[in-house]
C-alpha cells in the first residue's frame, strides 16, 4: 500500500473476528440478524433480511464468552463472502447481530479513528490489496486470518481525523440525496395509489361535486365506477395488457468467458447488481441482441424475486434474467412501474416454496393492469415525471460525489494531496 504513512497489518491495530458460527433458528420478526448479502457501501441492504429470537441474540452475543461479539459504535463490518470491500460503519442507532458471512473490525480508537478505518476499508486500495493477499481467499471467501494480515496506513490521529472529516461530508451529501429520493418516490406513489388504486378523485366525484382537485384535473375524472375483471374501476376506464402501456426487452445470454472486473467494455446489470445499481462485472462484447439500459429505464430480475427497479446507475448491458419494462409513447414511466408491482408480487408470492422462483415471459403476458384515459396520464406524467428525472440526476449526482470521495482517499493515502486541498475540492462538490 503505497504512502507517506507508517502502514501496519489490520490485526496490529484492531480486534478482529467474524459473527456467529452457532446454529439459530430464523423467526419472522424480532432481531435483524445479517449476513453477508446484508452489507453495502456504507449501507445495510435489508430487502432480503433475517431475524432472531431476543433470547438467540443474548446467547451469541451478550453474555460474557460472546461479548467480543456485541457490536459497539466504532465497529466496521466487512462482508467476507461474495465481493470483498463491502463495509459498514456501526452507529449508536443500529441493533443486530450477524452471522460468521460478516467480520467485525473494532479498531484501538487510541491508534485508528473508525471512520477513517472504514473509509480506508471501502477504498480501491484495499481492496486492490486484498486481491493481492492470496492466501485463504478463494471461491469469494476471505478468511479472518487473511483479513489481520492486510495492511493499513496509520497517519496521526489529527490527520485521520480530518481525512475522515471531509470524505464523510462528500458521503453527507450523498445520504442527503438519497433520502431526498425516497422523499419524492413516496410523493409519486402516493400520487399513483390516490389516483390509480384507492380512485380517491372518482370517489369525490361521486358524493359530491367537490373532487378535492383544482378544476381541469376534477374533470378528467368520472364520477361513476363499473365492474371489471380487476373488480370496480372508474367508468369508461380501461383494464389491459401491460403491453398496452409498455414493450418488455429480454437481456442477452452474454458470454462469460469474456467477464473482467477491469473496466473492459461495459458493465453488464446482473440480478445482484439491482439493489446496489453498481455492476461488478463488465464485457467487451456487443451482443447482436444486446440491449444498453439507460439510467432511468425500469429494470427487473427475472429470479428469486420480482421487484421494479429505476435503474440510478450508468449505461450497462441488460444480461439474461434481467429485463426491461420501457413505457411507450408519452406514457409515464412511473405509471409503468407502479402499475408492474402489484403482478410481480402476486407471482413472487404465488411462486414462493419452489427452491428458486424465475419469472417467465408467459407470465409477464398475463399482467393485467388498469389504464385510464390518456389526458389523466397525461396530467399524472406533469407531476411525476420531473421527480423521476431528479431521480436519475440525483443517482448521478452522488456517483459522481462517490468517485470523487474515493479518489481524494487514495490521494490522501499516498501523501499526493494534502488535507487542506483535500477540503478545496470536497467543498466545490456539497
Amino acid at each position: 500500500m503505497p504512502g507517506e504513512y507508517p502502514v501496519v497489518r489490520v490485526g496490529d491495530v484492531c480486534y478482529v473476528t467474524d459473527g456467529a458460527h452457532a446454529k439459530v433458528d430464523r423467526q419472522p420478526q424480532g432481531v435483524l440478524y445479517l449476513t453477508s448479502k446484508n452489507i453495502g457501501v456504507g449501507q445495510l441492504l435489508l430487502g432480503e433480511v433475517d431475524y432472531i429470537g431476543e433470547e438467540d441474540y443474548e446467547r451469541l452475543f451478550a453474555n460474557s464468552s460472546k461479548s467480543q461479539r456485541r457490536l459497539s459504535p466504532g465497529d466496521v463490518l466487512v462482508g467476507i463472502i461474495g465481493t470483498f470491500g463491502n463495509a459498514y460503519l456501526y452507529k449508536n442507532q443500529d441493533h443486530f447481530g450477524m452471522s460468521s458471512a460478516v467480520a467485525l473490525l473494532r479498531p484501538d480508537q487510541s491508534r485508528l479513528e473508525p471512520r477513517f478505518l472504514y473509509y480506508v476499508v471501502t477504498s480501491p486500495i484495499f481492496r486492490g490489496a486484498h486481491s493481492a493477499y492470496k492466501a485463504g481467499s478463494v471461491q469469494g471467501y476471505t478468511n479472518i486470518p487473511t483479513i489481520k494480515e492486510l495492511p493499513v496506513p496509520i497517519p496521526p490521529l489529527p490527520e485521520q481525523r480530518a481525512i475522515a472529516h471531509i470524505l464523510g461530508t462528500l458521503d453527507d451529501k450523498i445520504e442527503l440525496n438519497r433520502q431526498m429520493s425516497e422523499t419524492r418516490e413516496a410523493i409519486a406513489r402516493a400520487l399513483f395509489k390516490s389516483w390509480f388504486v384507492d380512485f380517491d378523485p372518482v370517489r369525490a366525484k361521486a358524493e359530491g361535486p367537490d373532487a378535492g382537485l383544482p378544476p381541469h384535473l376534477a374533470a378528467l375524472f368520472p364520477d361513476r365506477f363499473e365492474d371489471s375483471e380487476l373488480g370496480e374501476i372508474p367508468a369508461v376506464w380501461d383494464v389491459g395488457s401491460v403491453y398496452q402501456v409498455a414493450e418488455v426487452i429480454y437481456g442477452a445470454p452474454f458470454r462469460s468467458a469474456l467477464f473482467n472486473e477491469e473496466g473492459i467494455g461495459l458493465p453488464l446489470i446482473r440480478i445482484r447488481d439491482l439493489d446496489t445499481h453498481e455492476p461488478k462485472v463488465f464485457t467487451p462484447e456487443e451482443h447482436p441482441k444486446g440491449y444498453r439500459v439507460q439510467p432511468g429505464d425500469l429494470v427487473v430480475g427475472m429470479d428469486g424475486e420480482f421487484r421494479a427497479h429505476l435503474w440510478h446507475g450508468r449505461e450497462s448491458w441488460l444480461n439474461q434474467r434481467v429485463c426491461c419494462f420501457r413505457a411507450k409513447s408519452d406514457n409515464p414511466r412511473s405509471f409503468v412501474h407502479y402499475s408492474i408491482d402489484e403482478p410481480l408480487r402476486f407471482f413472487e408470492e404465488s411462486k414462493t416454496g419452489t427452491t428458486v422462483i424465475h419469472l417467465g415471459k408467459a407470465d409477464i403476458d398475463t399482467f393485467r393492469i388498469v389504464v385510464p384515459p390518456k389526458p389523466v396520464l397525461a396530467a399524472f406524467g406533469q407531476v411525476v415525471s420531473p421527480i423521476d428525472s431528479r431521480l436519475v440526476c440525483g443517482a448521478a449526482e452522488s456517483r459522481t460525489l462517490a468517485a470523487l470521495r474515493d479518489a481524494l482517499l487514495s490521494k490522501l493515502i499516498s501523501g499526493e494531496l494534502r488535507v487542506k486541498d483535500a477540503e478545496r475540492l470536497a467543498e466545490a462538490h456539497t
